[in-house]
């Protein structure tokens, strides 16, 4: 049986080395560059082809470009739509990510922590940077709730700040590890009905049980792919909300 963890193995394309430090241009560069070629191919025919009536391309564009906007209303609000393109940019490379990884010998990079937790830091220092600079230290009483007993606080207090710092780890880990469970399942499932088949005799029978199983996964992991980048999406608006009032 093939090595299920084989799939996320990073090789060098093109190795450069800068100084000592190695900058290769490797096979998850190169599928985040795809990515990202792709969504500007999508977005950039759905806005031009312009018409009342929508063809496929342009209802597709249409759809997606909605589906952020709304999630920033609905969770910052009117003054979020400031944050449109960096939300919309993260939705994109989380979902390009997760869904051309479903491709044969293609590269899941969105199921390495490198990247997951880039992202994640990016919102992170967005907002923390940006709510210091609007709101200076009144930026700190989101540590503080109201209401809180003053014998209480200290605790309270260290809580909110351990939540807040931990905001990048989870919003990374949570990526990376449905990206890697689900791939790891169906490559092991896989490597079963292999097994099965190179038996010979009636032993062949036996893969039908995996190759089923594994066709019900592919459409769940087509699933768990929109639904990770949506949560991903959604927990950073309700990050940036932070940046844009603060309640007391």
């Amino acid at each position: 049986m093939a090595d299920p963890m084989h799939q996320f193995q990073i090789s060098p394309i093109i190795p450069i080395d800068l100084g000592g430090v190695d900058i290769s241009f490797t096979n998850s560069s190169l599928w985040m560059m795809i990515g990202a070629i792709c969504s500007l191919v999508l977005m950039g025919l759905a806005a031009s082809r312009k018409s009342i009536i929508p063809g496929r391309v342009q209802m597709v564009g249409e759809e997606i470009y909605g589906f952020v906007e709304n999630l920033i209303t609905e969770n910052i609000g009117g003054k979020g739509k400031e944050y449109f393109p960096l939300v919309f940019t993260l939705f994109m490379m989380v979902i390009m990510g997760n869904l051309l990884g479903m491709l044969p010998y293609s590269f899941t990079y969105t199921s390495h922590l490198a990247v997951t937790a880039g992202l994640a830091l990016l919102v992170f220092f967005t907002v923390l940077v940006v709510g210091i600079i609007r709101h200076g230290f009144h930026f700190f009483h989101l540590f503080i709730p109201p209401g809180v007993p003053a014998w209480l606080l200290w605790l309270v207090v260290l809580i909110e700040l351990v939540s807040f710092i931990s905001r990048p780890v989870t919003l990374s880990v949570r990526l990376f590890a449905n990206m890697v469970a689900g791939h790891v399942l169906m490559k092991v499932i896989a490597g079963f009905a292999i097994m099965f088949a190179s038996m010979g005799g009636l032993a062949w029978a036996g893969s039908l049980l995996p190759i089923a199983f594994n066709i019900v996964m592919i459409g769940f992991e087509f699933f768990i792919a929109f639904i990770q980048a949506y949560v991903f999406a959604v927990l950073a608006c309700i990050y940036l909300k932070d940046t844009v009032e603060i309640a007391h």
